[in-house]
């Protein structure tokens, strides 16, 4: 195609918006209403999943371990299978003796600091945990005491004494995907020195039900506004065609090609999807940051996305909107058009 034709055909496109502007200024409304509704969707749905980060940080899973401790005070160990079979292969050895509480070294399966690391090692591997901190006895009685309402320590004080701490051994673990949270903690369970793990099984399944509830609603949202605004430029672009039905069939009975008819039609959707993008684009910074404004001053909440964070994105998002919905929109409409009733004026 010639330059001097690109130019005419990108004029003709200006010309129509500009020629069908009431049709054109319904459409760039519509458009930018929808465009909104998405950009907020989009924003809702990223301060969301911050909001849900942070409640994952705080769902932290305890694995205590089967340490000194655990054999102990614990009251399942003699139904333990790995360590009641450790203890009669060493009960008959002379070396095998119990110490002053009673206790083998075949009891319990983590006996000192080190192979509590290796066992912190091993549920670091596992595919969805993200992070392992050894908790040793002593730090785990710690953080209870400190737990406790001012005062309340005192009644800790005869677990000062040798013997005294009852915690056992444990690995604080952070998880990257809540949904496999379920499956993560069976892959811990199975590990040799795991006793028990404190975990907030609901809180998993709230986080997660919750995030798969926002992708699904914003998916839905979106594709159906993105249907909308097809059909609002489709309408547009049908009006501007009928207005132009006599000129189109006369340039068919003269030869022009349904892609020399067809392009200012195109260029018009895109136009009017751009335009849109652009005024959704403002619209929606002035709304966000109305609304971020009052949830800052009432709520005081501070985890809040920023506009200028998400802006480029959003507005790469509008316009491919606004080009998709154009020029699919008028390809399908004047291409229909082309196929069924191009040739009026022909047959005359």
């Amino acid at each position: 195609m010639k330059l001097s034709s690109i130019k005419y055909l990108t004029g003709e496109g200006f010309k129509n918006v500009w020629v069908n502007r009431l049709m054109s200024v319904a459409s760039v409304g519509v458009l930018v209403a929808c465009m909104v509704i998405i950009g907020l969707a989009i924003l809702i749905s990223e301060n969301a999943n911050v909001a849900i980060g942070n409640l994952e940080k705080q769902n932290v899973v305890m694995v205590y371990m089967k340490d000194y401790n655990w054999a102990l005070y614990g009251d399942s160990q003699a139904d333990d299978e790995d360590v009641s079979a450790s203890k009669e292969e060493t009960s008959d050895s002379d070396e095998a003796k119990p110490d002053k509480n009673g206790i083998y070294e075949s009891d319990y399966i983590i006996h000192n600091d080190e192979e509590a690391q290796e066992l912190c090692d091993k549920i670091a591997k596992l595919p969805n945990v993200e992070s392992v901190e050894y908790i040793s006895s002593e730090e785990g009685l710690e953080t209870v005491k400190e737990s406790m309402l001012e005062g309340q320590e005192e009644y800790f004080t005869f677990l000062d004494d040798e013997y005294g701490n009852p915690m056992s051994a444990a690995a604080k673990v952070k998880m990257k995907d809540m949904e496999l949270f379920g499956e993560t903690i069976k892959q811990i369970e199975k590990l040799d020195g795991v006793d028990v793990i404190q975990s907030q099984s609901d809180l998993a399944d709230t986080i997660a039900a919750i995030k798969k509830g926002i992708t699904v609603a914003g998916v839905w949202i979106i594709a159906i506004l993105i249907i909308i605004s097809l059909v609002i430029v489709s309408n547009t672009i049908r009006v501007t065609m009928y207005n132009r039905k006599l000129e189109i069939s006369i340039m068919k009975a003269v030869g022009a090609t349904d892609t020399f008819i067809r392009v200012p039609f195109i260029i018009e959707g895109v136009l009017i999807g751009i335009i849109s993008a652009a005024i959704a684009e403002v619209l929606l910074y002035f709304c966000y940051r109305v609304a971020t404004e009052t949830i800052v001053t009432t709520l005081g909440m501070s985890d809040i996305v920023k506009y200028s964070e998400m802006a480029l994105p959003l507005f790469g998002i509008f316009v491919c909107i606004g080009v998709l919905a154009g020029a699919i929109g008028s390809f399908i409409i004047i291409g229909k058009y082309l196929k069924h009733e191009g040739s009026e004026f022909s047959a005359l």
